[in-house]
């Protein structure tokens, strides 16, 4: 605590937890937002666990999402998927991330409303689009226009997503600098740029 730099990050990290108090932190939005790898950031200043759902699911099932989508289809995803969002979240508090499509199915939404506080990880397209086109592990991308495909979920999903408790912007800058918006968010305080050690 002697570095200067840590002490406003500290100060936000303490009001980010009590406004937290037992509940989950459960991040939302579309594949490439930022929440495995941003909630990873928040979980590690916040000093409680990170659960990825994509992660446990491939755990769970032994088998990876691909794999899933290929063998059982997405109707049968989904409902695992919501399986495994109900038994995360009955633990807390987490942070925990999402897939892309967990907040779109009815029963995970449910779940996950009343299971903690909700951020939305909002991102423009083309900002998705440099983080997601590099990999070929999207089972929804696997289309003849994958960046059209994108647009098009884009579309669908961005007003159920409106229906998170919180939303931030993701956008192109360092993933700590994210985290802190997502703790000032949840702390409900204004994030001020010198904050960003």
């Amino acid at each position: 605590m002697s570095d200067f730099a840590t002490i406003l990050p500290d100060t936000l990290r303490d009001k980010a937890r009590a406004a937290l108090g037992k509940r989950n932190l459960i991040l939302i939005g579309l594949m490439g937002a930022g929440k495995s790898s941003v909630g990873r950031i928040v979980a590690s200043q916040l000093g409680i666990p990170f659960i990825d759902t994509d992660t446990e699911i491939e755990r769970v099932s032994r088998m990876t999402i691909p794999e899933l989508f290929a063998a059982y289809g997405e109707q049968e995803f989904r409902a695992l998927e919501a399986r495994v969002i109900k038994r995360v979240l009955r633990g807390g508090p987490r942070v925990v991330s999402t897939g892309g499509g967990a907040f779109i199915n009815e029963r995970s939404r449910k779940f996950i409303k009343k299971g903690g506080l909700s951020v939305w990880l909002k991102a423009e397209l083309e900002v998705l689009w440099e983080r997601v086109n590099k990999r070929d592990t999207r089972p929804l991308l696997k289309t003849e226009n994958p960046k059209k495909t994108l647009e098009d979920l884009m579309n669908a999903r961005y007003p159920i997503y409106a229906e998170a408790d919180l939303t931030v912007l993701s956008r192109d800058v360092r993933k700590e600098k994210m985290a802190n918006e997502i703790l000032a968010a949840v702390a409900g305080i204004p994030f001020d740029e010198s904050d960003d050690a």
